[in-house]
Order: C-alpha cells, then sequence, then structure tokens
C-alpha cells in the first residue's frame, strides 16, 4: 500500500505536489488535500502518514521533518495577513483563522516583540468583517488573504512574513513534509524533493493550471508563486524556523523548542 499523504490545499504548497500529481512522481503516494489544521489532526491521529503540516505542529507531536523542500518567504508573504481596526499596539482581541497554526503564533509573537501586547486569540472562520466585529484584528492566511485587496480595505495591515524578516533578518518557514523518522525513508524524501523541484522547473504550468482552478488572477498567482513563496529550503531558512520555534515556546505554544534540524538537503 503507498504511503498516505495530506498537503494542504492552497497555492503555496501547489508546487511541492507538482511532480506528484502530473510528474515522474505520479502514483507513489496516495495524496489527499485539507487546511494547514485539518493535516496535523488528521497525521495526529494516525490517519495519514505524512503531513504538509505547520511548522509548530512538527514541533508539538515532535516529528521527523523532509529537509530541503516546505513553504517559506524571505520577504513579504502577501498570504499572512494581519489586519486590524485600531494601532497595533492596543490590540486585545485577536480573531485568528481557523485554518491557521504556525501563522497564529506568528501573529502571537510579532505582536509581543514589536508592539508590546498579548491579545487573546478567538479561533474564527477566514472571514474579515464578521472577524473584526468580534475582535481588534484578525488573522488570514493563504488563498483566502490572497483574494484580499489590503490597499483597497479600511483597516491597517501587516504583512506578518515582511515583520519577521524585518524583525529578525532571517526567513520565515511556515510548513514542511512531517512524520515518523520510520516513514521518512532516503526513498521518500528524495521523491518528496524530486515533486519540488519538478514543480519549480514548471512554474508556468503551475500557474495557469492553478490560477484557473482556485479563480485566482494569472499576475498574482505568478508573483506570489516567484516573488514571495519559497518552496526550496536553505540552512538559513533553517536557522528562521528554529528562531521561530524558540520564540513560540517563549510565549507558551511549545513546552521546548527542538533541538536544531539536520543541515538542509538541495531538493
Amino acid at each position: 500500500m503507498p504511503l498516505k499523504l495530506c498537503s494542504v490545499d492552497f497555492l503555496n504548497s501547489a508546487p511541492l505536489v507538482w511532480g506528484l500529481l502530473h510528474g515522474p512522481q505520479r502514483g507513489q503516494f496516495d495524496l489527499e488535500f485539507a487546511s494547514p489544521a485539518l493535516c496535523a489532526d488528521r497525521l495526529r491521529a494516525g490517519l495519514v502518514d505524512l503531513g504538509n503540516v505547520p511548522v509548530i505542529e512538527y514541533a508539538r507531536q515532535k516529528l521527523a521533518f523532509v529537509p530541503g523542500v516546505g513553504v517559506a518567504c524571505h520577504g513579504p508573504v502577501r498570504s499572512i495577513l494581519l489586519f486590524s481596526r485600531v494601532p497595533f499596539d492596543r490590540v486585545r482581541r485577536l480573531a485568528a483563522d481557523t485554518s491557521s497554526r504556525t501563522s497564529v503564533q506568528l501573529a502571537r509573537i510579532v505582536l509581543a516583540r514589536r508592539f508590546g501586547v498579548f491579545p487573546e486569540v478567538l479561533p474564527h472562520p477566514p472571514q474579515l468583517e464578521p472577524m473584526l466585529s468580534v475582535a481588534d484584528a484578525a488573522l488570514i492566511i493563504g488563498d483566502p488573504a490572497l483574494r484580499l485587496d489590503p490597499p483597497q480595505l479600511p483597516y491597517a495591515c501587516l504583512d506578518l512574513g515582511g515583520a519577521w524578516v524585518e524583525m529578525t533578518a532571517l526567513p520565515m518557514v511556515f510548513a514542511v513534509w512531517a512524520g515518523s523518522p520510520a516513514v521518512l525513508t532516503p526513498e521518500v524524501e528524495m521523491s518528496l524533493r524530486a515533486s519540488c523541484r519538478f514543480g519549480r522547473q514548471h512554474l508556468d504550468d503551475v500557474v495557469r493550471m492553478e490560477s484557473a482552478a482556485r479563480g485566482l488572477p494569472l499576475s498574482l498567482s505568478r508573483a506570489y508563486l516567484t516573488r514571495n513563496i519559497v518552496n526550496e529550503l536553505s540552512e538559513r531558512d533553517l536557522q528562521g524556523m528554529q528562531l521561530f520555534l524558540r520564540y513560540a515556546a517563549e510565549l507558551g505554544a511549545l513546552d521546548s523548542a527542538p533541538a536544531p534540524a539536520a543541515p538542509a538537503v538541495r531538493p
């Protein structure tokens, strides 16, 4: 039986699975899709063998991960947006997208370290106006964030990827392929890195097909996957991931940060 994989159904993860869907790795795994939070829950419940999961869940579940591939940014990410109807240093209640696990901790870290506030977090579906009717600020991630046009909205908006990089001078890693060490054989890792490489090499196809399927403008999808999203992770990305996990542990989101990850492997 092929291994069961759960991948995030956001545009930022499409290159990761392109080879699994359309390339030489097609048919090697039993692939399903869900939100980041549900991918993590399905992995924890043993319903899948591997998940493209939020980095915070890799640490919480004490998993192993595939070096060299994931979802990261080296500057503004465009799809992790914090909106507020009050100045950020006055945020007391934060409505957080229920799809999110890593990004809600990133929002807490940025609000604490940059603005000195520690808001109550209220899980909420990603609907901006209802979120801001019950909270001072709203966190929306992934494709729902891409469908918003921040300059046209009457709220302050902070790109949390850009805020992290500005604050730390390190990349921000949002998700990685993770699972039990017993499952992550060299052959499995090689296939997942090759799938990502195939996706990045066929980015024109990814943009064309995924834009149509998701109802996103072609130009937005292309800019997002070429300028905002990084799928091939380096040693510096892992340094950023480790710092994020340390900051999350300091805020009580983890018992402790995991030991430094193994060096990244080129996909």
